[in-house]
């Protein structure tokens, strides 16, 4: 389907996130929520009646009794509503999970914590047929492609220095712009690749491979 406007079926076991998300994709002239869903079996069922052009969902779900994940629910819509695109909406952008969803038939892969933007085009892109992921989960598949040694992004080494100077997550955002979040983002990501658990060990290696200096 091209042109719009597109039906959305958001899924998301948080009441605050799909009604947050909701705002925002009604905000867009050609994008319009018809159904929320706060499992991934509601969310099968419902887009098995309702049919939307693109289901927005959660990669985990993490409520008590939650059930299937996002993951497990793109393979039954393959089965039970197959015209439904779906894009996935997580905190993770780890390239096992990306694989994952999009083997199971996923048309997109946006993080929580990215620009309305990533989001809006996303949609459209799976809404015309084609697979839309965020520039940051791009850049991880990518990198695990031609960086085998996990370096840092450019960012990654902001917040890292940042980090070494004793700063907290807030000040860190603001010194570059960023949310909170996307500040934890960063720091999942640098603790992944440096194979560390905590601040400290995280400026230690950064500085054992040259990216830091001791003063």
């Amino acid at each position: 389907m091209t042109g719009g406007p597109f039906r959305l079926l958001i899924a998301d076991d948080h009441a605050v996130v799909r009604a947050g998300l909701r705002a925002l994709l009604d905000g867009e002239p050609d994008l319009d929520v018809i159904a929320e869903a706060g499992s991934g079996e509601e969310a099968v069922r419902l887009a098995a009646q309702v049919t939307p052009d693109v289901a927005l969902m959660d990669l985990r779900f993490a409520g008590p009794g939650s059930g299937i994940d996002g993951v497990e629910a793109v393979r039954r819509l393959a089965v039970r509503a197959p015209g439904v695109a779906v894009v996935m909406l997580t905190s993770y952008a780890g390239r096992a999970d990306v694989v994952r969803a999009l083997e199971a038939g996923a048309r997109g892969y946006v993080l929580k914590a990215g620009p309305p933007e990533e989001l809006f085009q996303a949609v459209r892109t799976a809404a015309a047929g084609s697979v839309g992921l965020a520039a940051d989960v791009v850049g991880e598949l990518v990198g695990q492609v031609v960086s085998p040694a996990q370096e840092l992004t450019a960012r990654e080494v902001e917040v890292v220095r940042l980090m070494a100077e004793g700063h907290s997550n807030r000040a860190i955002a603001e010194a570059l712009f960023l949310s909170e979040a996307t500040v934890k983002t960063h720091l999942v990501r640098i603790y992944r690749k440096f194979k560390v658990d905590n601040r400290a060990a995280a400026v230690s290696e950064a500085v054992r491979r040259g990216l830091l200096e001791l003063t």
